[in-house]
């Protein structure tokens, strides 16, 4: 069973940025898609940024130009850098699959709040 773990989140000014990591157990991680979704207070968890094996990226408009995913395969890892955030940013962020087929992890919290 693969487990995720989520870390880097923080409280940071509107206009602040932080880098958030997901770690996989596992092998196999260079070939999957891998997808960071947030769950803001009272709202259901959506897609954020999804990285692809060949390392495309895809954004949810919101964050397009802000936040930008990355990958360390030999590390199982990835990343999210937010730049210019914004306190309709703050939630708890997760990665998993793009379907969420993977347990989820515990998430990291982002507020963004002056």
């Amino acid at each position: 069973q693969v487990q995720l773990v989520e870390s880097g989140g923080g409280l940071v000014q509107p206009g602040g940025s932080l880098r958030l990591s997901c770690a996989a157990s596992g092998k196999g991680f260079s070939s999957y898609a891998m997808t960071w979704f947030r769950q803001g207070p009272g709202k259901q968890r959506v897609t954020v940024a999804t990285i692809y094996s060949d390392e495309t990226t895809f954004y949810e408009d919101s964050v397009k130009g802000r936040f930008t995913m990355s990958r360390d395969n030999a590390k199982n890892t990835v990343y999210l850098q937010m730049n210019s955030l914004k306190p309709e940013d703050t939630a708890v962020y997760y990665c998993n699959r793009p379907a969420g087929i993977w347990s989820w992890g515990q998430g990291t919290q982002v507020t963004v709040s002056s």
